[in-house]
């Protein structure tokens, strides 16, 4: 029986910070998160963001080990976010994944967040060749697969879906735990069940 691959991987594009451990085949061995939330109303900003990552990502490297029941040795590589997402929390995860590789002598991927949906969104649905609309805070996007890579087929030019629901969701004064979509969401349908 040969031994499944298994990757530490690090998410911290925006106002999230995860690290978790999985299989090459997608198994999910374990994937502990942190949200930095801000005052309903109120959107999150570079700085703050990456101070809250800076903060949580050590225990929750700790937790997603435990979790997971493995130590750094049974670890084949090291993953993270490079891009797209906002500079500074994204640059929270390139060190520590840069220090990690050092101490642990393991090698690094850099993952390209919208593929990595892409690629999450194949493996949960089992889809071989999807044509997909990639909706989040900073883009929205027809992505497919073609000649040996994804491609960008159309995108918006003005502001991206995702980045109008957090607006209109800080002029709601709601808040974005756990989403300002999912939020708004629910704020609809309380409304409208009210007649």
């Amino acid at each position: 029986m040969s031994k499944k691959l298994i990757a530490l991987g690090f998410e911290g594009s925006a106002n999230k910070i995860g690290v978790g451990v999985v299989t090459l085949d997608g198994t999910i061995l374990s994937n502990p998160r942190h949200t930095y939330i801000t005052p309903p109303g109120h959107g999150f900003l570079p700085r703050e963001t990456a101070h809250h990552h800076l903060q949580h990502v050590l225990p929750l490297v700790k937790s997603a080990l435990k979790d997971a029941g493995i130590t750094p040795k049974e670890i084949d590589c090291l993953c993270y976010t490079k891009g797209p997402g906002m500079g500074a929390p994204l640059q929270v995860s390139a060190i520590v994944v840069r220090v990690l590789s050092q101490l642990w002598k393991k090698p690094i991927v850099a993952v390209n967040h919208c593929v990595a949906h892409i690629e999450m969104g194949r493996i949960v649905t089992g889809a071989v060749d999807p044509v997909v609309l990639y909706v989040s805070g900073g883009n929205t996007q027809v992505i497919a697969y073609s000649e040996g890579r994804y491609r960008i087929f159309g995108e918006t030019i003005d502001i991206a879906v995702g980045n109008c629901l957090d607006r209109f969701a800080r002029v709601l004064s709601l808040s974005n735990d756990p989403s300002p979509g999912y939020n708004i969401e629910q704020r609809t349908r309380n409304f409208l069940c009210e007649f």
